[in-house]
């Protein structure tokens, strides 16, 4: 079963500096048909302007990934911890038993982003954090995992069993996943246009799978690439 997520129906938060769409119940933003999914808590997606940004601010006992879509974005973190994360880069920041951290976009552009929150498979864990770069050429037509439990094939490492790929395909090209028994999906459409299982998702859609055990995906718009997250999980 495939269950679409419109773009339009998103929560949506415009603060001048900060415009963010709400996939799930986000701050001020709530629908309680729409909490989460399986482990996936939050996503978001932001756009935030030249010099502004998110002050320090306190996460705790959550996995919180930023994918950066387009721009540059400055973290800093209360351990003395910072990186400037570009298009292409991934941030995993575990925030286990507590940290206070900002993000600010220094550039003279707005950046674009998908902010990720997911729920870790316990409580209390040391903070820690990941930066990775994976280029275009490494998702391009292809699924490349950006996000597992156990960090292979180069990906950042979170505390669940959750696999996330990224992937950027051609017109009329398709990837294909094979999803255990019992397990779930999750579909993020960035840009471009995108057939799941003859399920056909816009620009800024989502879907939640259920009850499938292979997963095809194919790039919608002849003329167009569709970059897109797609989440694995239990």
């Amino acid at each position: 079963m495939i269950t679409i997520r419109p773009s339009e129906e998103r929560g949506h938060n415009n603060h001048g500096w900060l415009d963010t769409h709400f996939t799930f119940s986000f701050a001020d933003y709530f629908d309680p048909k729409h909490m989460g999914f399986r482990d996936l808590r939050v996503i978001n997606e932001d756009w935030i302007s030249a010099g502004k940004g998110f002050g320090m601010h306190p996460h705790r006992d959550m996995e919180i990934i930023t994918y950066v879509i387009e721009g540059e974005l400055n973290h800093r973190d209360s351990t003395g911890r910072g990186a400037a994360i570009k298009q292409n880069d991934v941030q995993r920041m575990s925030a286990g038993t507590g940290v206070m951290h900002s993000e600010v976009n220094q550039s003279k552009k707005p950046v674009h982003l998908l902010q990720i929150w997911i729920l870790p498979e316990a409580e209390g864990l040391k903070p820690s954090y990941e930066d990775r770069t994976f280029p275009v050429e490494e998702k391009r037509n292809r699924l490349r995992l950006i996000a597992s439990h156990d960090g292979r094939e180069g990906s950042t490492t979170i505390n669940q069993d959750t696999n996330v790929y990224a992937s950027l395909l051609e017109g009329g090209k398709k990837v294909g996943l094979d999803l255990r028994p019992g397990r779930h999906a999750w579909v993020q459409l960035v840009k471009g246009e995108l057939d799941v299982n003859g399920a056909r998702l816009t620009k800024g859609d989502g879907a939640a799978i259920s009850g499938e055990t292979k997963l095809q995906l194919t790039s919608a718009a002849p003329n167009d690439e569709a970059e897109f997250l797609l989440f694995d999980l239990a």
